[in-house]
């Protein structure tokens, strides 16, 4: 269940520098990382050899691909922010993404949002999200991004 509901251009606008809530904690698993390894074609060792991360990575063992980490903005935004009274709506892109420290295989993950704007155009609305996606008990967010979505009347 969403943390904020906003409905329409005006409740939108009405959110703009607010922070949106937080999602629930996810855990990342080894079978999450190699489906996203065999996806993307990226099967770097640190990701899908766990013996090998053990014995010779500085993460300790094997961490999550950072793009895994931003593909989970999609699936983790609805537990923060509802958005009605639009058609439809889209993914635009991003303006910026950092991953400023590891996502551990068996960590939990949540996100944290911030309507950073929200401008009109005709037939819509597009909107810039600052996230943030926290690793349990680090000290430092595993990804840091501002993302940019549409929605259409």
């Amino acid at each position: 269940m969403a943390t904020t509901t906003v409905q329409g251009v005006e409740g939108v606008q009405g959110l703009v520098g607010e922070h949106l809530g937080y999602s629930d904690w996810v855990e990342i698993t080894q079978e999450q990382v190699n489906q996203f390894a065999d996806a993307t074609g990226d099967h770097q060792w640190i990701h899908v050899d766990p013996e090998r991360a053990r014995r010779e990575s500085p993460f300790g063992g094997p961490v999550a691909h950072g793009y895994l980490t931003l593909s989970l903005i999609p699936s983790l935004l609805p537990h923060i922010v509802e958005i009605e009274g639009f058609r439809m709506g889209v993914n635009y892109g991003t303006e910026k993404v950092r991953f400023p420290s590891p996502v551990p295989v068996g960590s939990r993950v949540r996100a944290g949002a911030t309507l950073a704007s929200a401008t009109p155009f005709d037939g819509g609305i597009a909107m810039n999200m600052d996230v943030t996606v926290e690793v349990e008990g680090a000290s430092k967010p595993a990804m840091v991004a501002t993302v940019v979505y549409r929605r259409y009347l």
